[in-house]
């Protein structure tokens, strides 16, 4: 703090307040991003569905490298089955995003629950290594019961889940927008 104005002194306040306008911009997107949410969810699963798709294909040829060197955590065979799992959902969501969006909760119904097993199995061949194993294994069933709940009724979960998405990028977008201009004025004040 600065003994002169009690506003923080330093680099990071002062690169922070004089770029304010890039927190702003964050902000203005995620307000739009978040409208165009609310006002037409089956669009933004479309592009959820693509987004989802790219980091499917990640996760997927990490696991598949590490089947294939044999530092997978689980028997290789089950780390290959994951990650062809994840790199074929990631696939079909990136080359046909509009297609996939209508499809979408019965992909990732079935990813979910597969990489729920998954985290399942994981936290219990590591149980002796690590502390909190539990979590993990709470965090799959939780996976499991979401992947089941998503496949009995698709059409409703997409849109459920791409308003809240709307929703919450809203809420962020509006906070981003009110810190931008505290900022600013903080900025100035110091």
């Amino acid at each position: 703090m600065s003994a002169s104005t009690g506003f923080p002194s330093g680099s990071l306040f002062t690169a922070l307040s004089r770029n304010w306008w890039v927190v702003l911009l964050f902000g203005l997107f995620a307000v739009v991003f978040g409208v165009l949410a609310v006002m037409a969810p089956v669009r933004t699963a479309a592009v959820l569905a693509w987004w989802l798709g790219v980091m499917a294909v990640v996760e997927g040829v990490v696991v598949l490298v590490a089947a294939i060197k044999g530092s997978a955590p689980v028997s290789r065979g089950w780390a290959v089955f994951y990650a062809l799992v994840s790199i074929a959902f990631g696939v079909l969501a990136i080359l046909n995003p509009l297609a996939t969006a209508s499809v979408l909760l019965l992909f990732l119904a079935a990813w979910l629950v597969v990489a729920g097993i998954y985290r399942i199995v994981f936290a219990i061949r590591v149980r002796k290594q690590i502390e909190g194993e539990w979590l993990l294994i709470v965090s799959g069933l939780l996976a499991v019961a979401l992947g089941v709940m998503f496949a009995l009724n698709p059409l409703s979960g997409l849109v459920v889940t791409s308003l809240w998405i709307g929703v919450l990028a809203l809420v962020y977008g509006v906070l981003q927008i009110v810190v931008a201009f505290r900022l600013r004025s903080l900025g100035k004040a110091a």
